[in-house]
């Protein structure tokens, strides 16, 4: 793809980080207000919970959803349709819970979960294009920003005026996001750019290519075991726990934007992933409350340089026809995971208690960065076969066939990735 602005001025990223924090804000607020919004209607905190669940079920959609933007001439236009359209679908849930059959409602929020991954993964996959390569630590702030601004503007909202404003609220934010996105630099699909695959040879990337598979199965666990910290913190008695990890996140991504990580994307990732378990670790061991406090910063630290790793590799890992499907499928299964993870933690942390659930999360983090390193090491090895013993006949043959490979015959000696990416300018997509 080629954009026919140029990337070298700061305003493409600053549009781009305006409008992301306002849908990712919008989309981290939303299930708040609505749990809100149902508590103070006759439908009760049930229909909250329901609310929420089909606000966030939706995302496993997102391959699906995700083939029409990188099928589009133009994705400008369906990111700023997605982003009016939930908003708009959102409002209407709003409006209608009370006022109508639970049904309609929850239907209204269905249609909005729907956009809601291309408020995330689809808009991170335009990143690259719109304010060049190695900008993954302003798509983390993004994220920091909106998680942290979205609750609070809901808290603020509600005690100001009702739970339905603050909705309201949220709805008029993913409006101006899609007015936003809408001035971002033009991508021009490339004349000899082939049709996106289908969404199920995206998903089939996420097995077939190593690379993929290892960052998503880190990417997803680590969502299971994060997912339950809310749940955590609430037992420990404090939402400063919380608070400590948002901050901490906000730090550690504006601490990215002026020091990019450097090295390859899947090896920072499998890193990201074992700091936040050795952090959780800590707040699981901490004797005082204090330590428990700073141990739930480290993690969220921790995490930016993580969330930043994985969006790297998925644009560089990604072949440029799915590059928005491989985005958005990653991100829908990293939501799926963290919402079983927070049931998993409700179920069990009365029993278990917290601070054993903690240990838990370290050790499950730490255990899929151990298995995702054993299969790197692994899948080296196979794609690189060893010479035998000195003097013995395998030992010659391959010797031979290395001989021969200085001479222009290549072997298989050298490991061939299972799909490659082709490198990318700051004007490529």
């Amino acid at each position: 793809m080629a954009i026919t602005s140029s990337t070298g001025d700061a305003g493409p990223l600053a549009r781009y980080l305006a409008a992301a924090t306002l849908a990712r804000g919008a989309d981290a607020g939303a299930p708040v207000g609505l749990a809100l919004l149902a508590t103070g209607s006759p439908a009760g905190p049930a229909a909250g919970g329901l609310l929420a669940a089909a606000l966030t079920a939706p995302h496993l959609l997102g391959p699906w959803v995700a083939r029409r933007l990188d099928a589009a001439r133009d994705g400008r236009w369906v990111l700023a349709a997605a982003f009016a359209g939930y908003g708009l679908a959102l409002a209407a849930g709003a409006l209608l819970l009370g006022r109508a059959p639970l049904a309609l409602a929850a239907a209204a929020v269905v249609l909005a979960g729907t956009c809601g991954p291309l408020l995330t993964g689809g808009m991170s996959s335009r990143l690259a294009a719109t304010a060049g390569e190695g900008r993954e630590g302003w798509d983390a702030l993004s994220y920091g920003l909106g998680g942290t601004g979205g609750p609070a503007l809901v808290a603020l909202a509600t005690a100001v005026t009702t739970p339905l404003t603050a909705v309201l609220a949220l709805s008029v934010a993913t409006g101006l996001a899609a007015v936003l996105t809408r001035t971002l630099p033009f991508v021009e699909r490339a004349a000899g750019e082939r049709v996106p695959p289908p969404a199920r040879e995206a998903l089939r990337l996420l097995i077939t290519d190593g690379r993929l598979r290892r960052v998503n199965l880190i990417t997803m666990l680590t969502a299971f075991a994060l997912g339950g910290l809310a749940v955590i913190a609430a037992v420990l008695g404090s939402a400063a726990l919380m608070a400590a990890f948002g901050l901490g996140l906000l730090a550690g991504s504006l601490l990215l934007t002026a020091v990019p990580l450097r090295g390859e994307p899947e090896r920072l990732t499998a890193y990201g992933a074992a700091a936040q378990a050795i952090a959780l670790g800590l707040a699981a061991l901490a004797p005082t409350y204090a330590l428990t406090l700073a141990g739930f910063a480290l993690a969220g630290m921790a995490n930016a340089s993580f969330i930043t790793a994985t969006f790297a590799a998925r644009g560089q890992y990604a072949p440029p026809g799915a590059r928005a499907q491989v985005f958005v499928s990653m991100a829908g299964l990293k939501v799926a995971a963290g919402s079983v993870g927070a049931a998993v933690a409700g179920a069990l942390v009365a029993g278990a208690g917290p601070r054993l659930l903690l240990a838990a999360a370290a050790a499950v983090t730490l255990g899929v960065v151990l298995y995702a390193l054993a299969d790197r090491r692994l899948e080296r090895c196979q794609s690189s076969p060893k010479p035998s013993a000195p003097g013995s006949r395998s030992s010659a043959s391959w010797i031979a066939r290395s001989s021969r490979s200085t001479t222009g015959t290549r072997t298989s000696a050298a490991p061939t990735p299972l799909v490659r990416s082709p490198q990318r300018s700051s004007a490529d997509a």
